[in-house]
């Protein structure tokens, strides 16, 4: 697999190009997205992310397939004459906005969210934009407490919903009209719409245990939610199931399900969670650094040394000037929450030999 000096784009061409001048101003406006809702020594519900007063950007990615930047979090949209699929709503705050933009992509209405994972800044705008949406011509939608409703049909993972929800009896941390009202629990769930195959796939224990990725494929466009981000390190969410583990493993998904274009450049577009348009090199670039820090904590953790040793020896000394000035999540707690995640290994037989 080809690789390049990070951050060197050849212009393949013009959609590429433009592709990349929104990836810098991208990163410097939806960082603000990462922050707020966050707990100590975790990966928050991150529900401090962008407000009414951040810019909004859409952009045409490729084939059926648009990004939306300044919700919160990224919003990807297929717009057809069936109707709209979109990808994560944002935060609570930005809806009316949302909504607005996504009728200048179309006057046709929402019909399918699908939501990446349960945390507030991916599915704030649930019940705003799901209300506004319509079901497909003859079908209602079944709502908890409501029955058959004219709106959007939520998708998630059954994780999602669980988090979203209350199965314990407890308070629910979002309310019922926001909540996924159709779940999936096996490794994937796909349909065909807008003439073209939507293939949603469950990414178990990575920044949660309900994470999804959703990949349009004429349009040969993926969003991963908060499995991969340009502006940060990994988030990994281990109050809600997440893993060092499940990252890296979403991580190889991701690339056996990308195909790179000429000279590695441009081919299948991902929209991160944050951040800028990527294509295959990029989330090489991200895995390979995930991986280098997770087999240099590994080593630590063999040798017996402490969180606090581990964190003190910087592991991610060298990448801190890419990803560790996200606000609400640091290095030092990504280090922390590679540490917990991690247990000691044994050097395996004749390793030691010559």
């Amino acid at each position: 697999m080809g690789r390049r000096v990070l951050g060197v784009r050849g212009l393949q061409c013009v959609a590429v190009a433009a592709t990349v001048v929104l990836g810098a101003w991208s990163a410097s406006t939806v960082g603000n997205a990462q922050g707020g809702g966050g707990r100590a020594g975790g990966a928050g519900a991150r529900g401090g992310g962008a407000g009414n007063d951040a810019p909004f950007r859409t952009m045409k990615i490729q084939g059926n397939v648009h990004a939306i930047f300044g919700a919160g979090s990224n919003i990807t949209v297929q717009v057809g004459d069936l109707g709209l699929i979109v990808v994560d709503t944002g935060t609570a705050e930005n809806a009316g906005r949302l909504l607005a933009a996504l009728r200048q992509l179309s006057p046709r209405p929402v019909r399918h969210i699908v939501n990446t994972h349960s945390h507030i800044d991916h599915v704030g705008g649930n019940e705003r934009i799901g209300a506004a949406g319509a079901p497909i011509s003859g079908r209602g939608v079944a709502q908890v407490g409501a029955g058959l409703g004219a709106r959007a049909e939520i998708i998630s993972h059954e994780e999602t919903l669980n988090r979203m929800s209350a199965p314990a009896g407890n308070s629910a941390p979002t309310p019922v009209a926001a909540w996924p009202t159709a779940t999936y629990s096996a490794e994937y769930k796909d349909f065909y719409y807008n003439g073209e195959g939507v293939h949603i796939r469950h990414m178990p224990s990575a920044h949660t245990d309900g994470d999804s990725v959703v990949f349009f494929r004429r349009s040969d466009v993926i969003a991963t939610g908060d499995v991969y981000s340009t502006v940060s390190f990994p988030m990994i969410d281990a109050e809600r199931g997440g893993s060092i583990t499940g990252v890296l493993g979403a991580l190889n998904r991701l690339l056996e399900m990308a195909i790179a274009g000429e000279k590695t450049e441009g081919g299948t577009m991902i929209v991160p969670g944050h951040g800028r348009i990527s294509d295959e090199a990029d989330l090489v670039e991200y895995r390979d650094m995930v991986t280098i820090i997770r087999d240099r904590v590994q080593d630590m953790v063999n040798r017996g040394m402490t969180v606090a040793q581990v964190q003190a020896a910087k592991p991610t000394m060298e990448f801190d000037g890419l990803y560790g000035s996200a606000p609400g999540w640091s290095s030092a707690q990504f280090v922390e929450a590679i540490f917990r995640g991690l247990k000691p290994q044994q050097a395996s037989r004749g390793s030691a030999s010559n």
